[in-house]
């Protein structure tokens, strides 16, 4: 036993002690209500159970995001090529490719190094303070030195550090949004709870992460670091497995592909060649030749520096991203979970109406006085009724609040009264100038009601009075009617009541005001009062969701809101931004989540009192539906959902250091709207990347057609080892890069979302890459016959000219690559600037090796003649002719 304060080094932990008496809890914890802690306990108690702090999110090291870019199966095809070239002594080609393999890595090391650090960057937080009572008096610490023991002296404004049991409070309000997804503060007290009440309605209790928005308490610290709610929170984004995105594992099944082709093709025609008694040595040269024209070199590179651009453009557009690969991973989106708190809706209280009796004022106006037609009025001073409860809301009220300052302070509710009371054009300094207060009977939850006392002139007072709709009527003995105060019968009462149930029913937060005057400042408040009316208030919609919203819905998405707050809350949100086309929004209760039927959840577009758990089920359920599942939001109890999801987007502005740690991509600007235009960048990159590997491919097909029928036909290599590496590196790497930076075809968004199953590649462009091989091919291997057998140029000028003819065929190739509904002439190909001048680069890099005696020299090139020149411009464009020709048939016959 310690001394000084009864506490004990050895206590009893408690599970659940918000079922426990507060004097209970403060016996097992062995500390002293009028002294807390020691010294010599707080050191012990911190020697057992650390510091008061969340494991620290592990920042990606130089090394690490450097090694992340050698993850491929494609570089490492490359690295097998570069090391088979070194081995057989073709010591430039193994040089090329080493170089294709740098530059690569270089492009996404220095990209994706600049978006995790300005990830990091966003993580800064500062240090927090504590006041507890040690020792008999109250100090400041800072947050990470509390202990399970510790008496914590908690005032409004205060942000909750640790886990805390409420030993007693007063007007104690807490705002738990960012834990629970519950938009308004919830009332607490150091009254015992049932153990198996859900974690949102433990009133005795506050959570790490939390804030108190007003009231004061003294509270024991009954969980620290990860042994609080967060920390539980925290361990479970820890626990759950990053889901690769799509198109890494698409990406990885292509190159599997092209391992198992490469490898066959080598050797039955490396085994061919010997068999059929050809020089050994000449079969390998040819097995090296073939590797190099199957792999396509070029193929990082573009994937690496669309994405690139990709990412730049989402930068532009308020879209931070974590991994290149997120970007495309959201074209494939087909399910969104959003969080409705923040995400949805502004995170802010909101008056939208004021009824009187039989009389209801929507309050539309947003600027001061300039109020619409169907707002508050503009002649307010002709509805004294009106007046009177704007008034109430704001003289009855501790919040402070000016327009445009996000300084406002207080309950969010009294700042939305304070804020009606600006719209109408109402001077709250002046108003309280006028009536100053002479007395306050504070809120308290137990009625549930608050009071001011407040000076009308020198004679008389003035009582204004609002709380719960329920706890005012029943202190109400008249109602206000056209500037009279009436006799409150059951009658008018019934009116009340049912006006009430029906607008809280709807998802308002419901406010009621009264007031009474009085010769005296003494007596009952709320005695003999005069009903003024009800206030409806909302955690509106923000500006931009319900048109995404119809994007989304447009492109074949599917948005699902997951939230912790009420029910007939999430339904109101959902009915006013369509989440679900038919209205019908159908709500699943986390409470009874395993117990309905699946086809019921998979059709439901409302999930409500969901926790952090059943978030990551709600995810998987999608997931194992074949869906792609991007999950939104911005509190620490979306964070492992986050992580779960295929793509988890946090808030930059309102979203909190786990959220932001647990996401792929942070929307800075916290629009959801931005997601609809990450959506679309995403197919649009999609696309491009489908666009340049088929282009790539059908160039790196032929290519391994020329030589290996050439080869097995026994005919000389039309197109040597290094002549194939340049047009892999040059001319097949510029138009695919130019593919990749294309602007995407304008109704992308109008297309359903692809099977989440569905290769880069089908089985259909498999096909057309052979169709197309099989024509470049032949135009290539007649060009070289036509060299060696009619025009007698010898076997360079042959190889010269299958070479300019194999080069110049894939560059008119490009062209082929236009959308099958798309014009002949207008089309994103045709109207992407990139293409035009890769086309001119190429051109010209081609000029320079035939041209250039150096570079002509080390690539084996001839001059060619203008017959050659002739034979090569006819034989290169018969792949671009026959590709216009299928495309368009492919387009007539739908």
């Amino acid at each position: 036993m310690a001394t000084g304060s009864g506490s004990k080094t050895e206590f009893e932990e408690i599970n659940k002690p918000f079922a426990l008496a507060g004097s209970e809890v403060l016996s097992k914890y062995g500390v002293d209500k009028e002294q807390g802690l020691t010294e010599e306990e707080v050191q012990i108690r911190r020697d057992k159970f650390g510091v008061n702090r969340l494991r620290q999110h592990k920042s990606r090291s130089i090394w690490s995001v450097l090694a992340a870019q050698f993850k491929s199966i494609i570089i490492g095809l490359l690295a097998i090529a570069a090391i088979a070239a070194f081995l057989y002594g073709e010591w430039v080609e193994g040089w090329a490719v080493l170089v294709v393999i740098l530059i690569n890595t270089l492009i996404g090391f220095v990209t994706e190094l600049r978006a995790v650090r300005a990830m990091e960057a966003l993580s800064k937080l500062g240090t927090v303070k504590t006041r507890v009572k040690r020792n008999g008096r109250t100090i400041e610490v800072d947050a990470e030195e509390l202990v399970p023991g510790d008496l914590v002296v908690i005032e409004g404004g205060d942000v909750i550090t640790a886990d805390l049991r409420i030993i007693n409070a007063s007007k104690l309000q807490a705002n738990e949004s960012a834990l629970t997804g519950e938009s308004l503060p919830v009332s607490k007290n150091e009254e015992v709870v049932e153990e198996e009440v859900v974690l949102a309605e433990r009133s005795n209790m506050l959570y790490k992460g939390t804030a108190v928005t007003r009231g004061s308490a003294m509270a024991v610290v009954v969980g620290t670091g990860m042994n609080t709610e967060l920390g539980k929170i925290s361990s479970l984004v820890e626990t759950t497995e990053d889901e690769a995105t799509p198109l890494e594992e698409r990406l990885d099944k292509l190159g599997y592909k092209l391992i198992y082709v490469t490898v066959g093709i080598i050797l039955a025609i490396v085994f061919t060649g010997i068999l059929s008694g050809k020089d050994i040595v000449l079969m390998i040269e040819t097995g090296i030749a073939l590797a190099v024209a199957a792999i396509p070199e070029g193929l990082p590179i573009v994937a690496t520096l669309s994405l690139a651009k990709g990412l730049k453009t989402l930068a532009n557009k308020n879209a931070l991203v974590n991994k290149l690969s997120s970007v495309e991973t959201l074209g494939a989106t087909s399910v969104i979970c959003t969080d409705k708190t923040g995400t949805l809706t502004e995170n802010q209280m909101t008056a939208t109406q004021v009824h009187l009796y039989q009389k209801e004022i929507d309050v539309n106006g947003e600027n001061g006085q300039e109020m619409t037609e169907n707002g508050i009025s503009k002649s307010i001073e002709q509805d004294q009724d009106l007046r009177l409860a704007i008034e109430i809301g704001m003289i009855c009220n501790n919040a402070t609040f000016e327009a445009g300052s996000e300084e406002n302070n207080g309950d969010p509710l009294e700042i939305a009264l304070l804020e009606l009371g600006y719209k109408a054009g109402i001077s709250h300094p002046k108003l309280i100038e006028e009536h100053p207060e002479v007395k306050e009977d504070a809120f308290d939850s137990t009625t549930k009601m608050m009071a001011t006392w407040n000076k009308t002139d020198q004679d008389s007072f003035r009582v204004y009075a609002k709380g719960a709709p329920e706890a005012i009527i029943e202190h109400c003995t008249t109602y206000l009617k056209d500037g009279e105060c009436e006799s409150l019968d059951k009658t008018a009462q019934q009116y009340w009541l049912d006006l009430n149930n029906k607008l809280a029913g709807q998802g308002y937060r419901m406010i009621a005001l009264a007031s009474k005057l009085s010769d005296t400042s003494e007596g009952n408040s709320y005695s003999d009062l005069c009903f003024v009316g009800l206030v409806a208030l909302m955690d509106p919609p923000r500006k931009g969701v319900k048109a995404a919203i119809e994007d989304c819905r447009q492109a074949g998405i599917n948005v699902v809101m997951v939230t912790g707050d009420q029910a007939e809350t999430a339904r109101y949100i959902a009915n006013e931004l369509r989440l679900d086309e038919n209205s019908s929004n159908v709500v699943v209760h986390g409470s009874k989540l395993y117990d309905t039927d699946k086809e019921t959840k998979l059709n439901s577009s409302v999930y409500a009192r969901i926790d952090p758990k059943q978030k990551l089920d709600i995810i998987e359920m999608y997931q194992n539906e074949n869906q792609t599942v991007a999950m939104t939001g911005d509190g620490v109890n979306d964070a492992p959902a986050l992580k779960k999801a295929d793509i988890g987007i946090a808030m930059g502005q309102r979203g909190t250091q786990v959220a932001r740690e647990a996401a792929d991509i942070v929307l800075t600007d916290d629009a959801f709207s931005t997601i609809v235009v990450a959506v679309e960048q995403g197919r649009i990159i999609f696309n491009n990347i489908r666009k340049f590997v088929f282009y790539l491919m059908s160039c790196n097909v032929s290519e391994v057609a020329v030589v290996g029928i050439a080869s097995f036909i026994g005919m000389p290599l039309p197109i040597l080892p290094l002549q194939i590496l340049f047009l892999n590196l040059v001319t097949d790497v510029f138009p695919a890069l130019a593919l990749g930076l294309g602007e995407g075809d304008r109704s992308i968004m109008k297309e359903k979302p692809r099977d989440t199953d569905e290769p880069i590649l089908t089985t259909k462009h498999w096909k057309r890459i052979g169709v197309y091989s099989f024509v470049i091919m032949t135009s290539v291997l007649a060009a070289f016959y036509i060299g060696l057998q009619w025009m007698s140029v010898g076997a360079d000028g042959a190889v010269t000219m299958s070479f300019l003819t194999l080069a110049l065929a894939q560059l008119w190739h490009v062209f082929n690559m236009r959308d099958d509904h798309s014009s002949n002439f207008s089309n994103s190909v045709n109207r992407n600037k990139w293409v035009w001048g890769a086309i001119l680069l190429c051109v010209g890099l081609l000029l320079t090796a035939i041209y250039v005696p150096l570079f002509a020299e080390v690539l084996s090139l001839v001059k060619p003649t203008l017959p050659m020149w002739g034979v090569v411009m006819v034989m290169s464009l018969i792949p671009l002719v026959f590709g216009q020709l299928f495309i368009s048939l492919r387009k007539k016959n739908g």
